[in-house]
């Protein structure tokens, strides 16, 4: 048995939710925040069998596409702002960080 976790965009959880019920996937979702952009994104936590892994691998693949994506810097509090950038940048996001853990126990009461 493997933890799937998957952290995706907001963007891609509705989508990626749909696609998980309807390959008869279960998985628990949070609401969570990244450190680079600062912005909201959704941590899905899936138990697994290990013959399913590669299956749930490509339902994360499918549904969690990268895009580029016009962001503004967060003013700078305090410190110096020489490295401070006062206009948009364009970031790739988007896609999914996977991470694929074993499973010592499991179980459901």
């Amino acid at each position: 048995m493997k933890m799937i976790i998957a952290i995706v965009q907001d963007q891609d959880s509705q989508n990626l939710s749909e696609a998980l019920i309807e390959k008869d996937f279960r998985a628990t979702k949070l609401a969570t925040t990244g450190g680079f952009l600062r912005a909201g994104n959704t941590t899905f936590l899936c138990g697994v069998k290990d013959e399913r892994v590669d299956e749930l691998l490509r339902v994360i693949d499918g549904t969690c596409g990268n895009r580029e994506q016009l962001v503004s810097p967060i003013t700078p509090m305090g410190g110096s702002a020489d490295s401070y950038i006062p206009y948009p940048v364009e970031v790739e996001v988007g896609g999914a960080t996977v991470f694929v853990m074993p499973i010592e126990q499991f179980h459901q009461f």
